[in-house]
């Protein structure tokens, strides 16, 4: 009894760089942007994680110092050495606008009722202003979410269609001719799912902790504004 053995064929491995070339100009023009934006979204997870991370570290160290001082001024002082953290900017902006309402006479102050709006009014501004810094970027984040996918799908299709003009040229459609270009262009929406994915995670991680932030900011403006109200309001 004879026994033949037949040789498995080799398996062929991924040459990414090959598939890439072999898409066409407009291939690579899409992988290029979708690389581009993917390397920019990790730049921004890296920025902004770190910006809030510290954000949060400066806003409880404010509040502390904020609930158990018993001068505004020692809390002015020291907020001047949170630079990052939003409820500490709120509290400068409303303290340098009661400074500026009737001046201090003795520790207190004799507010009358516009100058109290124009405390309000500079709480306001300083939350605007924070608000925009803590979003900066993040819109970037919600485009790659939302754009990379699709340009990763106009590539793929770009890709098709050169596959079956391949086709029709050779006049063949066997697995051989047809799976490499097809292989090809799906390249390019793993390159958009790759660049969307990780935005839209930061994204809506990222939201989440700057809602907090301003639900702190809200809170604190409440508070302050009571506070003046009740002390220092005529």
């Amino acid at each position: 009894m004879t026994v033949s053995f037949i040789a498995a064929p080799a398996q062929a491995s991924m040459d990414w760089g090959a598939m890439i070339a072999h898409s066409g100009p407009v291939g690579i023009m899409v992988m290029l942007s979708l690389v581009a934006m993917s390397v920019a979204c990790w730049g921004i997870i890296a920025l902004k994680y770190n910006h809030l991370r510290i954000a949060e570290h400066q806003t409880r160290t404010f509040l502390d110092c904020f609930w158990n001082a018993s001068d505004l001024e020692v809390v002015y002082q020291q907020s001047q050495t949170l630079e990052r953290s939003p409820v500490a900017q709120l509290f400068i902006a409303g303290y340098r606008e009661l400074g500026r309402a009737g001046g201090e006479d003795g520790g207190s102050f004799a507010i009358e009722l516009g100058s109290f709006e124009n405390i309000e009014r500079a709480l306001q501004r300083a939350a605007l202003d924070e608000r925009t810094e803590l979003e900066r970027l993040t819109s970037f984040l919600a485009t790659t979410a939302s754009a990379a996918p699709f340009i990763g799908l106009f590539g793929t299709v770009v890709g098709i269609i050169r596959a079956f003009q391949d086709i029709g040229m050779q006049g063949s459609a066997n697995l051989a001719t047809v799976a490499p270009g097809i292989s090809e262009a799906l390249v390019v929406t793993a390159a958009g799912l790759a660049a969307a994915i990780p935005a839209v995670i930061a994204y809506n991680y990222f939201l989440s902790r700057i809602r907090v932030l301003r639900a702190e900011m809200e809170s604190f403006a409440s508070d302050f504004l009571n506070i003046v109200k009740r002390h220092f309001f005529s």
